[in-house]
């Protein structure tokens, strides 16, 4: 499809640049098709991002706030509003925000197209205030919640159109703000897996191994496996990646639970490839990950809600669970248990072919599509 907007000039915004997971991969492939965009965050660490050295990226006044301090978002909320209110977007024919949080309240002048390829309404105030500010007071938490799904709702007027990851965060769009989206979600990047495949690099991992992917944050809800592993000490689990609950999580799990941080995407191939299930307790957005287990032949083992009905295929390649509770996850690892066999075999057989409806290509010629509808 004839890309119509090479010749615009483009800036894309995203919430902060600190970490790497799903979003990240979608920022990366928007700069294949946007490879002179500008890049806007409220702040870039260089060490924990280094998957945007290639990207020209700006930053917010936050960048100089030391980072022990801005590291901690509860206690940050004030000043991001200022933060993206403060970039000059007048030189830009089309600003494409990317959020989950602030960057859709970025300031546009009539001649700038702002486009929002919403990842979910903010969680802070909607789906997970109680994890994100349990360290206030009830009454304050209350307030805060109140206070944030005003602002919210009132910067969600801004974008001049809403592009969704998925339907569950289309339906967020419409139930929270009153604003209809189309969906158009993220890419899989096909031919990038293959060749992590091709040069799969072996870590060392016990024989047979459950798995979890992912950013170790409350909403996540890691501490449902780390606690179904204590009721399953014969069983092995394998837990990879980092936040702000890693060294929590790290001292109530047991012997049977290894943590191997950040690895590389060939050994995380090798990872999939080798493990029983994925675990995903989460309510996930979309469930980025589930596609990789799948395309690696590994079932996945998911909370029945969200993005992850989107992505799995129940009784083909993965299982749900009812609750996002110990006692739920075991009775749905019991049935695994009785069905891997021939669950694992279906993955093999069946996980390409379904993952391929969400390569990056169909991504790509869906999202040009949708701006050439908003004429972007």
């Amino acid at each position: 499809m004839k890309n119509l907007h090479s010749e615009k000039k483009i800036a894309i915004v995203y919430d902060w640049m600190d970490k790497w997971g799903g979003v990240e991969r979608v920022l990366l492939y928007l700069h294949t098709m946007f490879p002179n965009a500008v890049f806007f965050t409220s702040a870039y660490d260089r060490k924990n991002a280094a998957w945007a050295s290639s990207l020209t990226v700006k930053t917010s006044f936050i960048q100089y706030i030391p980072v022990c301090l801005r590291s901690r978002r509860a206690f940050m909320m004030p000043l991001y509003p200022a933060a993206f209110e403060s970039f000059d977007f007048s030189e830009f024919d089309l600003v494409i925000s990317v959020t989950s949080s602030f960057a859709k309240g970025i300031i546009t002048k009539p001649g700038t197209t702002h486009v929002c390829y919403l990842l979910t309404p903010m969680r802070y105030a909607w789906s997970h205030a109680e994890e994100y500010l349990d360290m206030f007071p009830k009454s304050v938490s209350r307030l805060l919640t109140n206070g944030l799904k005003k602002f919210d709702v009132a910067i969600s007027k801004r974008p001049d159109a809403y592009i969704s990851l998925s339907k569950v965060v289309a339906k967020r769009c419409k139930d929270y703000y009153g604003i209809e989206s189309s969906v158009v979600y993220p890419p899989f990047d096909t031919d990038y897996w293959l060749s992590q495949e091709s040069v799969m690099q072996k870590i060392n991992l016990p024989k047979e191994y459950f798995l979890y992917v992912g950013r170790m944050e409350k909403y996540k809800h890691v501490e449902v496996i780390v606690k179904a592993a204590a009721k399953m000490p014969e069983k092995q689990f394998v837990f990879v990646g980092v936040g702000d609950e890693e060294r929590r999580l790290r001292k109530i799990a047991g012997k049977n639970c290894l943590f191997v941080g950040t690895i590389k995407d060939n050994e995380l191939a090798y990872v999939y490839s080798h493990a029983r299930a994925l675990i995903m307790p989460q309510n996930e957005d979309f469930g980025y990950v589930s596609l990789e287990a799948q395309f690696f032949g590994c079932p996945v083992i998911a909370y029945g809600k969200g993005g992850a009905l989107e992505t799995i295929q129940e009784g083909k390649t993965g299982l749900f669970f009812d609750k996002q509770t110990t006692q739920s996850l075991l009775a749905t690892l019991a049935r695994f248990n009785q069905i891997s066999y021939n669950l694992s075999h279906q993955v093999e057989q069946m996980g390409r072919a379904h993952v391929q409806k969400f390569d990056g290509s169909h991504f790509k010629e869906d999202f040009f599509y949708q701006l050439d509808l908003i004429k972007a």
